[in-house]
């Protein structure tokens, strides 16, 4: 280590390596804290938090923080030190230990200026909203209003509310923070539209969405692709295609018009609904409007041309694709794939795989199946075996009748060395190997459980058929039925 040159970048390197593993992490860290004249960049300070945050060391996290405090000021924590830890507590639901360190870095020079508190409150809610304590959030957010009168939330402020609320799909605490925004007479941006927008469209709240859109209209706000895309993706998702594609011509007239997102999303609605002159017709649009499609727009097409089973027309757009320099995605290779193995065509479904990886992308798991199987069923065993392996190698755990079968297959053809392979691979994978309780066992005990499981479900099933109110229900349902399944276990 003595002949190494230390740099910033060399420890990024190191601490990024450790993942989630927190005590090679704080071996590395006591032996660095003993060398002579060895100090942290603040860049390598924050990353090395960063990662014992990651990997829950909170206190080990915290320990050089209040050391550090009295430094010089290129030595000392900054704001990005305790945003990270803000930021981990809550990601593991310590949301009481995040705000108090928000309340500690208050107290701090650091944060003595009420412009970079209210930027690490903003941290602190943003980080909240989304571990989905909304409701944390929004009460502490009054706590400060109440505790500092001269306190204003800024816009930001809720924008990052109105996120949560509609991240945690609670409609009416939105509708409670847009009132309350009405009263203070805080003029909604449209950033704060767009995101109300967009929360209506994900809760299938369309024409209040678009009500906003006129009522932004008579505000004299300018509407862009924050507005127009979830309205044109909502409508399309609703099949109201005609409305669509009026707003898509709406959009189009503006200085910013439409994006790849808005004409992707049409594509994606046509496709789905099954009608693909359509979806042809909006990706020629998206061409004259100088917006190229992408591998996301024919992803689509291969999609519904998968699930219809249209073999030789996948073929043909996926030959056009690479003659015109498109590369496809990983979800269209997959889709291609799937629907040659289901159509028993072999040669092909290996070429598409040689395409795949040579371009660096990997097989999911339904697609790794697909083609075990049909090699399988080719008896093409040697490259069965090594797909197999690949599997484990990617993190899929191969499903268990898939192995069963395989290993019948092998010991038919008497290829034993290969069964043992297998074998050997299984037992590196972590799995399950117990049956469902309700089905394990063969003793009188077992088939009395399952016996009486059907029996409650048949009952309950003719007493919701005649149960006129709730108490109805509730007089008839057997009070000794936990008592019967202690007695049956």
């Amino acid at each position: 280590m003595e002949k190494i040159k230390h740099s910033p970048n060399l420890w990024l390197q190191i601490l990024n390596g450790f993942g989630s593993s927190g005590k090679p992490l704080l071996t590395l860290l006591n032996w660095l804290q003993k060398r002579p004249g060895f100090g942290f960049s603040m860049e390598v300070f924050n990353s090395m938090i960063d990662s014992l945050g990651k990997a829950r060391e909170f206190e080990s996290g915290w320990c050089p923080i209040p050391d550090r405090i009295q430094e010089d000021s290129s030595r000392r924590p900054d704001f990005e030190s305790f945003a990270i830890m803000i930021r981990r507590y809550t990601r593991v639901g310590l949301y009481r230990a995040a705000i108090r360190t928000y309340e500690y870095a208050c107290t701090l020079d650091l944060f003595s200026d009420p412009e970079a508190q209210e930027k690490l409150l903003e941290v602190l809610l943003d980080s909240l909203c989304k571990g989905g304590h909304i409701v944390i959030a929004s009460q502490y957010a009054a706590k400060q209003r109440v505790k500092n009168a001269s306190f204003p939330p800024s816009i930001r402020m809720y924008e990052i509310l109105l996120n949560g609320c509609f991240f945690s799909r609670k409609l009416k605490s939105a509708e409670q923070l847009w009132m309350q925004m009405m009263e203070e007479n805080v003029k909604p941006t449209v950033v704060i539209y767009g995101i109300f927008i967009e929360g209506l469209c994900r809760m299938h709240r369309l024409e209040r969405a678009m009500e906003m859109v006129e009522h932004m209209k008579k505000e004299g706000l300018e509407l862009n692709a924050m507005i127009y895309n979830p309205i044109i993706d909502s409508l399309g998702e609703a099949c109201r295609f005609k409305e669509a594609l009026g707003m898509l011509e709406r959009f189009s007239i503006l200085e910013n018009g439409p994006t790849e997102c808005t004409y992707n999303s049409l594509v994606k609605r046509f496709c789905k609904a099954g009608d693909l002159v359509e979806a042809c017709n909006i990706v020629r649009m998206m061409i004259r409007n100088k917006c190229l499609p992408s591998s996301v727009t024919y992803s689509y097409f291969f999609k519904h041309l998968s699930k219809e089973g249209m073999v030789d027309l996948s073929l043909n757009l996926y030959t056009k694709l690479i003659r015109s320099g498109y590369e496809p995605d990983s979800l269209s290779y997959n889709a291609i794939l799937i629907m040659l193995c289901e159509d028993g065509n072999i040669d092909l479904a290996k070429q598409i795989t040689q395409d795949m990886r040579a371009r660096g992308l990997d097989l999911d798991l339904k697609a790794s199946i697909m083609l075990f199987q049909l090699l399988c069923r080719f008896r093409v065993y040697g490259e069965a075996v090594s797909e197999f392996k690949d599997m484990i190698r990617r993190g899929h755990v191969p499903p268990q009748q898939m192995y069963r079968m395989i290993i019948k297959d092998l010991e038919k053809q008497k290829m034993f060395d290969m069964v043992k392979k297998l074998d050997h691979l299984m037992l590196s994978v972590h799995r399950s190997t117990e049956k469902p309780y309700t089905c394990k066992g063969s003793d009188d005990s077992s088939h009395e459980r399952v016996s009486y499981i059907i029996q409650k479900a048949e009952a309950i099933s003719d007493m919701l058929r005649t149960a006129r109110n709730r108490e109805h229900l509730q007089n008839d349902i057997d009070p000794k039925h936990s008592d019967h399944c202690r007695e049956v276990n």
